[in-house]
Formats: structure tokens, sequence, C-alpha cells
């Protein structure tokens, strides 16, 4: 039988979890600058498996249009280069031996209004998920109310802050996304 404080902590760690998931996934849209943020969910082909581009080079940015990756063993710039091209980023690589250079072309306008409609999505799925985690949380205040582990003054106190949490981690969803939206339009 658990109680409201471990309720409320589990449902506060998972919200945060989604928060860091939520800014994981806007990190992983573009918007019109080089970060290399950019290149974490690109996987390469190296000595027979799938492993992320920053297991085998390093990643940096040498300007505000250019990213380049520095392979630790030239026989995988090949790779490198061909998971760069596959990926849906719409980057051109170009390798030089073991350095390979990405030039950033700035975003059409078009492209600026498909990332937004992806972050759009990235934030519904989130906040539904931080709704999920504050039924949950009900659900087990519910239980306790039901066994008579505490008051119905108490279950009521319980399920407004648990209604706060949830409040605040949409609000937070909400301003990342308004942030990521003024990167992404910003010309």
């Amino acid at each position: 039988m658990s109680d409201y404080s471990t309720i409320k902590k589990d449902c506060q760690t998972r919200m945060e979890k989604t928060l860091d998931s939520f800014k994981t996934d806007l990190g992983s849209l573009r918007a019109g600058r080089a970060h290399v943020s950019l290149l974490d969910g690109i996987m390469v082909e190296a000595y027979g498996s799938m492993t992320p581009l920053a297991q085998v080079g390093t990643i940096s940015v040498p300007d505000a249009r250019t990213l380049s990756v520095s392979v630790w063993d030239r026989g995988l710039a090949k790779a490198v280069e061909k998971a760069i091209l596959e990926s849906d980023l719409g980057l051109n690589p170009a390798s030089d031996g073991q350095l390979i250079r990405i030039p950033v072309p700035p975003l059409s306008e078009e492209r600026r209004r498909e990332l937004l409609k992806v972050a759009g999505k990235y934030a519904e799925n989130n906040k539904v998920a931080v709704r999920n985690i504050r039924r949950d949380a009900l659900d087990d205040i519910k239980k306790l109310k039901k066994d008579n582990a505490i008051s119905e003054d108490e279950e009521k106190r319980f399920e407004n802050e648990i209604q706060k949490l949830t409040d605040d981690s949409v609000k937070k969803i909400d301003d990342l996304m308004a942030q990521k939206e003024k990167d992404i339009m910003q010309v």
C-alpha cells in the first residue's frame, strides 16, 4: 500500500521525464542554425551493427551554418556520409578524408511549416502523456480514499495538488513549444 507522498513523488518524476523527452524531441528538430543535437538521431553502420554517430566521431560546429564530423576510424567515413545523406534532415555532407563537413542550408518557408507541425505533434503527445500520469495518480488517490487511508478533504486537497503539477507541466510544454516556434520561424 503506497501513501500520498509516494504517489506525488512518482507523479513528479514521471512528468519531469516526459518534459526531458519533449526537450530531446525538440532538439532533434532543426531550427535555422547548425547545432550538434541535429545529428543525435543518426545511426551509422559500424562494425556490423548500428551505432549512434556520436560514438564513431567528434561532432562540432565550426560556424553557424556548418557542422563537422571528425571520424575516428577513416574506414567509417563513407558509412557516416551515407547515414547523414539518408537521414530525413535534408543535409548534403562533403567528405575530406576523416573530416566530413555538413553545410546547413537555410530553411524554406514550406520546410519551416512542416517542422512546426512535427513540433506541434511532439507537444500534443507529451501533453497526453502528462494527462495519463495525472489519471494514474488520481486513480491511486481514489484507492487510498476507498481503503479509508485518507479523508474526503485530504482526497480533494491531493487531487488539487496533482492537478497543479499537471498544469505546471503543460505550461512548461507550451513555453518550450513557443520558444521552438520562434527559433524555427526566425530567418
